[in-house]
């Protein structure tokens, strides 16, 4: 797997590219970060944050729907082969997830990400 990196949240032009793992984070990142309904050749693909994730309230049943959409996002990456230590807080309208995922090149990557709480 070869993914172009991003620097300074944009696509870098030209090299470097990354390779097997850290592509595969590269790619985990792009996933959550594309938002439904966001690319109009494919407006049901993208994490639904604005239809289901933000709008709710931080219940345990809501969070654990919540976990759900963000995992499947993931476990859909090519080249992740499972989720591990999955920890995730959802707190005055901001949820915040953090896990290791399992390649398939042998490797464990260290993924989190913020959603909300914009300042």
């Amino acid at each position: 797997m070869i993914y172009r990196q991003m620097i300074g949240g944009d696509y870098s032009m030209g090299r470097p590219f990354l390779s097997r793992a850290a592509a595969v984070g590269q790619a985990i990142y792009t996933r959550l970060k594309l938002l439904q309904g966001e690319w109009w050749e494919q407006l049901d693909d993208g994490l639904p944050l604005f239809q289901n994730i933000l709008g709710t309230r931080g219940h345990p049943d809501n969070l654990n729907a919540i976990d759900l959409l963000v995992q499947a996002r993931i476990i859909e990456t090519p080249h992740v082969s499972q989720i591990t230590d999955f920890q995730s807080n959802y707190e005055s309208r901001t949820y915040f997830f953090e896990c290791n995922v399992e390649t398939d090149f042998d490797e464990k990557i260290p993924v989190s990400m913020n959603f909300g709480g914009w300042e």
